[in-house]
């Protein structure tokens, strides 16, 4: 069997208030731990709260997106902080009606229609987003990606028709 493996990594462009809000977790965090080490006891609370979220939710502000395509599957991974890997969706391709870049005609009249939108690029201006729209158990989806030619080209040999390069 001859299947094409093609992966690409895109990282999420992050905004300023994220990481300034990261530092003052991590700072509100070590003040309430050195409060709670002088006797405040009263200081323990916020320092569980600020120990939380820099556990748990200041990861979440460094993203990247991994794209793998492989066997007729794009299969999009969420890594947080360069640590954590999350597999956020699997597009089985067969399922997709077109492949077309965001600033495309073809999806005029998917704009006035209410329909569910899931963006995976990076968000930085000037990206080269491209949207499969995906008909999934949920209903029709536009799904934004970053792909690069290497991907765009295996997808396309695969399927000429649905992907539309105008």
């Amino acid at each position: 069997m001859n299947d094409t493996y093609v992966e690409c990594m895109v990282a999420r462009k992050s905004s300023p208030l994220k990481g300034v809000l990261k530092y003052v977790i991590y700072i509100l965090a070590v003040i309430s731990g050195l409060s709670t080490l002088m006797g405040y006891i009263i200081f323990l609370v916020p320092l569980v709260i600020f120990g939380l979220l820099a556990w748990f939710v200041v990861p979440g502000f460094d993203l990247e997106y991994e794209y793998l395509y492989l066997d007729r599957e794009i299969s999009i991974d969420k890594i947080m902080s360069k640590q954590k890997r999350k597999r956020v969706r699997t597009l089985e391709l067969n399922k997709m009606e077109k492949m077309c870049p965001i600033n495309s005609h073809e999806l005029d009249s998917y704009k006035s229609r209410n329909v569910k939108v899931s963006d995976y690029s990076s968000g930085a201006d000037g990206a080269k987003v491209w949207v499969i729209v995906y008909t999934g158990k949920d209903g029709e989806e536009l799904v934004g990606i970053e792909p690069n030619e290497e991907m765009l080209k295996a997808v396309k040999s695969v399927y000429p028709r649905k992907v539309i390069e105008y």
